[in-house]
């Protein structure tokens, strides 16, 4: 006997008696895209949904969708605004993307950004080292089976997620001061604080 049962996206909505429209194939794709770029649904313009569903003390969809217009009553005019905005951007660029285009950026993707995130910590050591004026080099197999990355100057170093703080390996024990770095939307944000 199975312990674990599923329920489908189209079940639920059958279950809590909700229709809602069909979509051409790949309409949605489109959508979600365009929707991250433009941030059509952030709270800003929408509401933070999750406060707004425990304010709510009706249970249908029709009193949900009362309630919440009452509260927001351009909201959906307003997503849908920089939606559109958005998609009007993706139909001027279509007619830009050819065969060349997309070989370059298969190319970007699978040589450039490959070698760049397998080297990344050979660019963050070569960063510090010139920031602290000393030299750098990055670890020989016996040093990264310790958990040292490189060195900066005589110091080692183990260059690690910000997300690293939070999970379970920070128990086991690293030789080396550690460099938290984050990517951000232009690059690497890294936090040199250890080897200050």
């Amino acid at each position: 006997m199975r312990n674990k049962i599923k329920i489908k996206n189209d079940e639920i909505k059958k279950l809590l008696g909700i229709d809602s429209p069909d979509f051409p194939k790949y309409s949605t794709q489109i959508l979600n895209l365009a929707n991250q770029n433009a941030q059509g649904t952030r709270p800003a313009v929408v509401g933070q949904m999750s406060e707004l569903i425990r304010e709510f003390s009706g249970k249908s969809i029709q009193e949900w969708e009362e309630w919440y217009l009452k509260k927001h009553p351009d909201a959906i005019q307003r997503a849908s605004e920089k939606i559109v905005e958005m998609v009007g951007n993706f139909k001027n660029v279509m007619s830009k993307i050819d065969r060349q285009l997309v070989e370059n950026w298969v190319h970007d993707l699978v040589i450039i950004k490959t070698f760049i995130g397998l080297r990344f910590q050979e660019a963050i050591l070569r960063k510090i080292g010139k920031f602290l004026q000393k030299d750098y080099r990055l670890a020989i197999p016996e040093e990264e089976s310790r958990g040292i990355d490189g060195f900066v100057g005589n110091i080692p170093v183990s260059i690690k997620p910000e997300s690293y703080k939070t999970k379970n390996s920070l128990s086991e024990h690293v030789e080396a001061k550690i460099i938290y770095y984050q990517k951000v939307k232009d690059g690497i944000s890294i936090d040199i604080e250890m080897l200050l």
